[in-house]
């Protein structure tokens, strides 16, 4: 039977899921076709979506909703319309690409299986994301993204730097996911929903109260995950991962997510100054400090990771302006940016895992030895410069048709993205042109092709990126138009073509990027100088600054550690009933729940209300037995007096619970005190349980004062409960339901097991937890067993015999060697002592 769309588009998010569990088993079974295997399910998910294109140019939408918390309206849901879509297919596509690839990457690893099943959580991880349709759904595949980043980049744990790099990318961008969960909540808040949709439906959020509080939180989340300047240089150092991953996390993934967040919060948070100015102006900033600080590297990989990171401010900066112009360039450079920068990432991968290194100013002359790798390098390269042919090129246009015309802030907006452009495209031609051409030298390993999984990647993708280039009514008809109409809420006409008009400002503002990125590509090493200089100048780094901020955060943890946990028992027992002491009288004081003892007109007599019950004579006799069980605990002369007095205390309290019709409780009680006692007096055979503690009067004062303060408190808690009407609705909700919904007449035992089942199973955890911490301290006292050893070893003598008694230590440092002697004394069998014989005198 057919899956209905609805129910696809669940299987599309959570699909990934499912084999990112299966990975490990699939190398197992498969080896080097690993890669390809696993691929199938992206390129199913990719082939899915594309018959869903022409319904979503249309303007269609695909939703689905699954009851999650249905008490609080949280419901797990989707939504496939234009620029969900786009990413979509962009993360599928070239995740499938990305997986062949980092099979073949890492041949021969001894974690390949596990490696590609992160790959599958980080793709499914993405894809929930950009699918998602509630604000609850969206954060939590957004922590997700940042958790599978954690696992990639610290993949090769063994290296300080992958380890550092993992924590500073999951440190800052867990900081943006908090920001996003507060942005979510404000905008239920605001607007009664968690759905996106439905949000969008009520229309814009700016002129709601909470707006700047919610504009914040989304700017946050959205600049600490897309890498925005000042908080873009977790993005470098990210590179400490496999190449595959850097591809992919660069490309599609991850640093995609704040970009995806800001358009689709466009039209719940846009067009207003404030977020227009904050998105240029720190986009322009990212784009030019990216952009330079790829022409400081001299690694591939950093320059194409300073090169994402100017991306990224190209594209928030184009959010930010906001027009259908920028919207739609938005969207044709997303399509183009993914597709020549996982080539590129590819290409570079290639180049190190054939070559030996990714230094630029030592690789040169590798087309002949690589061809298939440098026409991929070369196809992706044109696109990102932005020639005519490609995608890239689309995207540069429509960049500057929005800014043709206009005051001071437009033409200087222009000027940063011509600038912008320029950089990147002679960094697109120092990555391409310096390793691959010119006279050849040598390298650490013997360059030669790289296998066919390594090369599927980026000679597809650089094929794709000059294909879509020469068809500008597909990528009109089914990238720009679907993705404006999500953004801007309304259809837009496309406009590409392949015509060049040179009488058209357009054309000449693109010749003068193409002229610059010229001159950037020649003056390549002398641009590089002024800026490592400039770098060097600088001296504290938004990098320095993070390490300084930890280290500070270790120490001050520190610090508060060994004050809280210095190890006192006594003093956590004193800090615990003290806080229990404010936490019962601090809500009476506020409430006024103290006005019975002088009570007004209204409350009457309180003696006449609180009077003693009719009890039996046995029952006045448990009640003596506690009010003895507690005197002897004071009273207790030695510990152990004060543990069995501690026993009758509880017994007494079993038996009250007997006496009122609740002998499952007073079973409980009963066996937790013999339990108790049993525990105690065991555990506490290596104290002296017949000695009295030496207690300072200040000591008695102290707790003696916190422990009447407690009790006085829990009495009057109590008669105040007593005091007001029952209320019985729960009572009644477990009485009704006990049976019909849970199958149990043990009301008590079903709310333990069934309506309160996730508190019993996390006591259960803890204790359990618990259990394993205490047997791991035992297993690191107890003494290491002897390992067995083959006869023949013995007989020969080669290995001594463990059986044996220990040799008879040396007389010297007697004190020191004292336990040791009476431990072989004790070890050793008895022995006859030789007679001792007399000295013989000798004379000279």
């Amino acid at each position: 039977m057919a899956l209905s769309a609805q129910t696809a588009i669940v299987l599309v998010a959570l699909g990934p899921f499912l084999a990112a569990a299966l990975a490990p088993i699939v190398h197992r079974l498969t080896g080097p076709l690993a890669g390809w295997v696993l691929a199938l399910v992206p390129a199913a998910i990719f082939a899915y979506l594309l018959t869903h294109v022409e319904a979503v140019a249309a303007g269609g939408t695909i939703a689905k909703l699954v009851e999650w918390v249905p008490a609080y309206g949280i419901n797990l849901s989707f939504l496939i319309d234009g620029l969900s879509l786009i990413f979509a297919l962009t993360i599928s596509g070239i995740g499938a690409l990305i997986l062949i690839y980092a099979a073949a990457y890492l041949s021969g690893h001894e974690h390949r299986g596990r490696f590609l099943g992160f790959m599958m959580l980080f793709m499914g991880a993405m894809l929930g994301l950009v699918l998602a349709d509630s604000t609850l759904s969206l954060f939590i595949f957004w922590e997700l993204t940042s958790v599978a980043s954690f696992l990639l980049i610290g993949f090769d744990h063994t290296r300080e730097a992958a380890r550092r790099g993992a924590i500073q990318a999951l440190v800052i961008t867990n900081i943006g996911g908090m920001a996003l969960l507060a942005g979510a909540i404000l905008v239920q808040l605001a607007t009664g929903s968690w759905e996106l949709s439905a949000v969008r439906e009520l229309g814009s959020l700016t002129g709601d109260g909470l707006y700047g509080a919610i504009l914040i939180c989304f700017l946050i989340a959205a600049f600490t995950k897309s890498a925005q300047f000042p908080l873009h240089f977790w993005l470098p150092n990210a590179m400490e991962a496999p190449t595959p991953v850097s591809a992919f996390l660069h490309s599609a993934t991850m640093v995609q997510a704040g970009v995806y967040l800001l358009a689709r919060m466009t039209p719940l948070l846009g067009d207003t100054p404030v977020w227009t100015t904050t998105l240029v102006i720190f986009g322009g900033v990212t784009l030019l400090w990216g952009a330079l600080g790829a022409l400081r590297q001299t690694d591939l990989k950093q320059m194409l990771a300073q090169t994402t990171i100017a991306s990224l401010g190209l594209l928030v900066l184009l959010i930010g302006l906001g027009s259908e112009a920028a919207i739609a360039a938005m969207a044709i450079y997303f399509v183009a940016h993914a597709l020549y920068k996982a080539g590129l990432f590819m290409v570079v991968g290639a180049i190190d895992h054939e070559a030996g290194t990714r230094d630029i100013t030592v690789l040169r002359g590798l087309a002949d030895k690589m061809p298939a790798t440098f026409i991929g390098g070369a196809l992706a390269a044109l696109s990102m410069v932005g020639l005519p042919l490609t995608t890239g090129y689309f995207a540069k246009e429509e960049m500057y048709l929005g800014l043709m015309a206009g005051d001071w802030q437009t033409i200087a907006t222009l000027a940063v993205l011509i600038a912008g452009n320029a950089l990147l495209a002679g960094v697109a031609m120092l990555v391409v042109i310096r390793p691959f051409l010119g006279e050849a030298v040598v390298t650490p390993k013997t360059p030669h092709e790289a296998p066919l999984g390594m090369l599927a990647g980026p000679m597809l993708l650089g094929a794709l990126g000059i294909i879509l280039g020469v068809m500008p009514d597909l990528v009109g008809h089914d990238v720009v138009s679907p993705v404006v109409a999500s953004v801007l809420g309304h259809i837009v006409e496309s406009h590409l073509t392949l015509a060049l008009d040179f009488t058209s400002l357009l054309l000449w503002l693109s010749v003068a990027t193409w002229a610059l990125g010229i001159l950037v590509f020649r003056q390549a090493d002398n641009i590089r100088t002024v800026l490592r200089r400039l770098h060097n100048g600088l001296g504290w780094t938004a990098d320095t600054v993070f390490d300084v901020v930890m280290f500070a955060l270790i120490r001050f943890s520190g610090a508060v550690t060994r004050l809280l946990h210095h190890g006192r028992l006594e003093l956590y027992l004193v800090a615990v009933f003290f806080a229990l002491t404010l936490a019962i009288f601090g809500p009476l004081l506020a409430l006024d729940g103290l006005d019975w003892i002088a009570p007004t007109a209204e409350l009457g007599d309180w003696s006449k209300r609180f009077t003693w019950p009719d009890l039996r004579i046995y029952e006045w006799g448990v009640i003596v037995l506690a009010a003895i069980g507690a005197v002897a605990v004071i009273i207790a002369p030695t510990r152990l007096m004060a543990i069995l007095a501690l026993g009758v205390q509880g017994a007494a309290v079993a038996l009250l619970f007997l006496l009122f019709g609740a002998p499952d409780l007073a079973f409980t009680q009963f066996m937790v005190e013999v339990l108790s006692v049993a525990v105690l007096a065991f555990a506490m055979t290596r104290l002296r349980l017949d000695q009295r503690d030496p207690r300072p009067f200040e000591d008695w004062l102290r707790d003696g004062t916190i422990a009447i303060a407690c009790g006085l408190g829990v009495t009057l808690v109590l008669m105040l409960a007593l005091n007001g009407d029952l209320d019985t609705r729960l009572s009644d909700f477990f009485i009704a339901n006990s049976v019909p919904i849970a199958h149990g007449h043990n009301i008590v035992n079903v709310i333990l097991v069934d309506f309160r089942g996730f508190d019993t199973l996390g006591e259960i955890s803890v204790v359990m937890g618990a259990a394993i911490g205490i047997l791991a301290l035992m297993r690191m006292r107890m003494p290491k067993r002897v390992a067995a050893i083959p006869a023949p070893a013995l007989a020969s003598g080669s290995v001594p015999d463990p059986t044996a008694a220990p040799a008879k230590p040396k007389r010297t440092r007697a004190r020191k060697a004292a336990p040791a002697k009476e431990a072989a004394k004790e070890a050793a069998p008895p022995e006859k002592k030789p007679r001792p014989t007399r000295r013989k005198r000798t004379t000279t």
